[in-house]
């Protein structure tokens, strides 16, 4: 009895982490998916509601300054009600603010739908990584590292398959972008079942967690291992530096995600080849995602998140000179902003000493990073329509590039948040 007692132990032991990290991945798969599919749709959104192409940079850029406004808010609810149950209405938030979008009729549906789509995104992105951390503190790069690939990957199948949905013929004519985007959230559903099932097994198996080191929620953690200060994070000068590189590369990410497909067909490529451009762009950045665990070991640690853009810029100094091989700046590109999403989310968990300290943490970059990264689509349209060309709109994109380069040199130093407290 006591050979199977031993036997079986470590079943029991892994099936709750195993159950999270399958809740974790779908989560994970639904965060980008409302984001990205709404870039090569916007030509067809535009005909539709008489917009301009600054409006059309607003719609993409308010999820993200829902990120901005939301985003502080998920660790002091998770304090109080717990990081699973949090998760859990925001995905339910997720749903009803993708069908409100899709809701035919007054134009304010689809701006109403955007931001409750953007805060119940903010919510989740925030509080995923203190959940790796948390539950996974020994594979913190890897998790990540998948946790972000699926987020890119199934945001890159949104991006594929949004124009070819809006293409099929329901025997009234095509369905149209409406129907489209609600396809973005089929696997919100999935999510939330599956998290809630998940979220359930921690709580019936707490002795199973703690004997495997697994942490439970960071509200739940001791005393002693909460952020010591009201000011907390937001006082440490390493926190700010993980929150810059944080901005900026999402920058340049929702930049070439809104408007790769406008530029795509200013180049003579049919529809539904410049949604597949979306789409490649972020197949191509699970490469790089995947690969970071690799850059952030050993002294390519110190290095990595400032060679990473310069990937970036070789990209777009091909696209500028030369645009003919299109797709293959598409792809290297994607490796630099696969890597560059995969290595500001393993900061949030590197530079935090615990769990609690992490989400703090996270709330803080995400929160000042997507403000800053909500400039970037705005002033790409407006860039777009004060010139009539994308000379200057790609010369932006390619400054940015450079001050993450200059962040990068700075965030890849080894310190710790609160590291004094």
């Amino acid at each position: 009895m006591g050979r199977e007692a031993r036997e079986q132990a470590p079943t029991r032991v892994r099936r709750p982490r195993l159950a999270l990290l399958a809740a974790v991945l779908l989560v994970a798969a639904n965060l980008r998916s409302p984001i990205t599919g709404v870039g090569p749709l916007l030509n067809q959104i535009a005909a539709d509601l008489g917009t301009t192409e600054a409006a059309l940079g607003l719609l993409a850029a308010i999820p993200l300054i829902a990120f901005a406004v939301v985003s502080p808010l998920a660790h002091a609810l998770s304090a109080r009600f717990g990081m699973g149950p949090v998760v859990l209405v925001s995905l339910v938030a997720l749903a009803l603010g993708t069908l409100w979008r899709s809701v035919p009729g007054a134009e304010a549906n689809v701006w109403a739908g955007t931001v409750l789509v953007g805060s119940a995104l903010a919510i989740a992105n925030v509080l995923l990584p203190a959940v790796i951390k948390s539950d996974f503190a020994d594979r913190v790069p890897a998790a990540t590292a998948v946790f972000t690939a699926t987020l890119s990957g199934f945001g890159a199948l949104a991006s594929g398959v949004v124009v070819p949905v809006s293409h099929l013929d329901a025997g009234q004519g095509p369905l149209g972008w409406r129907w489209a985007l609600l396809a973005s959230g089929a696997l919100v559903p999935v999510a939330i079942a599956v998290w809630a099932g998940a979220h359930g097994l921690r709580r019936r198996a707490p002795s199973s967690a703690a004997g495997t080191g697994v942490a439970h929620d960071a509200a739940r953690l001791p005393a002693a291992v909460r952020v010591p200060s009201r000011l907390g994070v937001w006082g440490d000068g390493v926190a700010w530096q993980v929150l810059a590189y944080m901005g900026v590369q999402a920058m340049t990410f929702y930049m070439l995600v809104t408007w790769l497909a406008p530029l795509s067909l200013s180049n003579g490529r049919p529809e539904v080849v410049a949604g597949a451009d979306v789409m490649l762009l972020q197949v191509s950045s699970l490469g790089g995602s995947l690969v970071t665990p690799f850059l952030l070991r050993g002294r390519l640690a110190r290095w990595a998140p400032a060679l990473i853009p310069v990937v970036g810029l070789a990209a777009m100094a091909g696209l500028l000179a030369v645009p003919g091989l299109f797709l293959a700046w598409v792809l290297l590109f994607g490796l630099s902003s696969g890597a560059s999403l995969a290595t500001s989310f393993s900061l949030f968990s590197l530079r935090a000493g615990t769990p609690a300290v992490a989400a703090r943490l996270s709330g803080m970059a995400q929160s000042g990073g997507y403000a800053i990264a909500a400039v970037g689509p705005v002033a790409f349209g407006g860039l777009l329509t004060a010139t009539g060309g994308w000379l200057v709109p790609l010369l932006f994109v390619v400054l940015v590039l450079g001050a993450q380069l200059a962040v990068g040199l700075a965030v890849g130093r080894e310190r710790h948040v609160l590291a004094g407290s």
